[in-house]
């Protein structure tokens, strides 16, 4: 029975050979059969798949459905609350919000707000004015000589080369008309980067890509002129780690290695590439800072900070002794989640290193609060802003200001394939496959993503007069309330039974 359907092929292929023996009309059906029978012959001797060596033509179907399984999962399966990272009710918001369209939802909410899990905000009987316009931040300290105003709101690390050009095109096109930075990721300063002129955060990550020697490691002359060229930078970001794989090392295939890629990132083409897990510029905290000073006398005084996922949180400790005790400190500190974000991993960094952003974003406030050091060090948080309550509920965990990866890639049209790390992107925005970019229209999508950033932080003005705060920095987590709570409550004001808050008796509670 397993081989039945290749049986049955066979034996048609046979009848259709007899019968277009005697009538040449019929011949026309080998087109269809020959090649099926062909198929099924190559199954049955190939050694790489069981399933297709014991169900010949048939086992095709299974890997067809799997391919598509993503779509099926998406467009038939789940429910508008449901998907994962991220749902389609929060996906539909961006591509809302993106297109400068209506964001409104009818027939009240869809989510179960009696869950322990429920996350909502606590709103004020005596509600503010909305905000003019959304709050800026100003990152530098003591040290920097160059200080950036930054918005609440930003594009986060993505590298040209997990993104294609057009893609950084319009994300950067859109970052300058509504005055907020991009992130270049460790890629490098790209042209795609700095044709269209917004604001760049140069990351450096442990391949010191765009400022490395021959041997990959940092080259002081070449970051300094770097830096010179291009006005349009703005801050240096030093990447320790990143939520997606913290403590593990990017790898740059040979193929994805082109000419392009290799001038931008000072490497030799066609040639694979595998960066370090950690920096060689420094081995403990006294060397990490001093490279922290370094890059900003380098740069001419410009902001300069890092990025880390949160791990070991005693080595954190450690750094803010160090920066106590020498006076040497960073201007800002990027805080990623173990969420994962847009770059790909292995499965196990992905889901098991790591600490999430909410937990990370409270030590490392509290920490920099503890050794008086906050007020110098803004904190930047990345990881799962999309929308403003979200982005609201960062500034209570203790960020500054925000930045967001797929919120932004939401914008450009993604549509969370889940594709990333194949070249297979339908959307043109992760893949270098010419083809595929071609879709991606950088005036229209540009314009999406600058609409996308002013209707979040407009949103989140909203929020904040409804909490009755006229300022970002006001937020707490007293601004927020979770389901359990209401448990909590009705164990206060009702002892005697949880079914009182449902039936109170007379007096009960009074």
């Amino acid at each position: 029975m397993r081989k039945l359907f290749y049986l049955i092929s066979t034996i048609l292929l046979i009848i259709i050979a007899v019968v277009g023996w005697y009538d040449h009309r019929y011949f026309w059906a080998y087109a269809v059969m020959l090649p099926l029978f062909l198929l099924g012959l190559y199954d049955m001797f190939q050694t790489r798949h069981t399933i297709l060596r014991n169900f010949p033509v048939l086992g095709h179907m299974r890997y067809a459905l799997e391919f598509i399984s993503p779509e099926i999962q998406q467009y038939f399966i789940e429910r508008t609350t449901d998907g994962r990272p991220f749902s389609r009710q929060q996906r539909a918001l961006v591509y809302e919000r993106a297109k400068n369209v209506g964001d409104t939802v009818p027939f009240g909410t869809q989510l179960d707000i009696n869950a322990a899990s429920y996350e909502g905000i606590r709103h004020s009987i005596y509600p503010k004015e909305k905000p003019a316009d959304p709050t800026r931040i100003t990152i530098g300290g003591a040290y920097c000589k160059k200080p950036y105003s930054a918005s609440l709101l930003n594009v986060s690390a993505m590298s040209f080369g997990a993104l294609s050009d057009r893609a950084v095109l319009a994300l950067n096109a859109g970052a300058k008309k509504g005055g907020f930075y991009h992130n270049t990721g460790e890629g490098g300063l790209s042209d795609h980067h700095l044709k269209n002129g917004g604001d760049l955060v140069w990351q450096i990550g442990t391949g010191y890509f765009g400022c490395r020697t021959k041997e990959g490691n940092f080259d002081p002359e070449l970051f300094r002129t770097k830096v010179a060229e291009h006005a349009q930078v703005r801050m240096i970001e030093l990447k320790i780690s990143q939520g997606a794989k913290p403590g593990h090392g990017g790898v740059l295939p040979a193929v994805k290695n082109s000419p392009e890629i290799a001038r931008i990132r000072h490497l030799e083409p066609h040639t694979t590439v595998i960066s370090p897990p950690g920096h060689s510029a420094f081995t403990n905290a006294d060397g990490f800072l001093d490279f922290i000073d370094q890059l900003r006398e380098l740069s001419g005084g410009l902001p300069v900070g890092f990025k880390l996922c949160i791990g070991r949180t005693e080595e954190f400790t450690e750094l803010c002794e160090k920066m106590v005790a020498t006076g040497k400190r960073p201007d800002f500190i990027t805080v990623d989640g173990a969420e994962g974000g847009t770059g790909a991993s292995p499965l196990e960094f992905t889901d098991s290193v790591g600490m999430p952003i909410e937990p990370a974003l409270m030590f490392v406030r509290r920490t920099l609060e503890r050794f008086g050091l906050h007020g110098e060090i803004k904190i930047i948080a990345s990881g799962k802003v999309l929308t403003a309550a979200s982005l609201m509920k960062m500034l209570g965990l203790g960020a500054d200001l925000c930045n967001s990866a797929r919120g932004f890639l939401f914008s450009l049209g993604c549509i969370q394939a889940l594709r990333c790390n194949t070249n297979d992107c339908p959307t043109g925005i992760t893949t270098q496959d010419r083809g595929l970019v071609r879709g991606l229209n950088v005036a229209d999508k540009s314009e999406r993503v600058y609409h996308f950033h002013i209707n979040t932080l407009l949103a989140l003005m909203e929020l904040l007069a409804a909490c009755g705060l006229d300022d970002p920095a006001k937020v707490s987590m007293s601004n927020f309330m979770r389901g359990d709570e209401f448990v909590r409550l009705a164990d206060r004001y009702f002892p005697d039974s949880l079914d009182q808050v449902m039936h109170p008796s007379p007096g009960v509670g009074r």
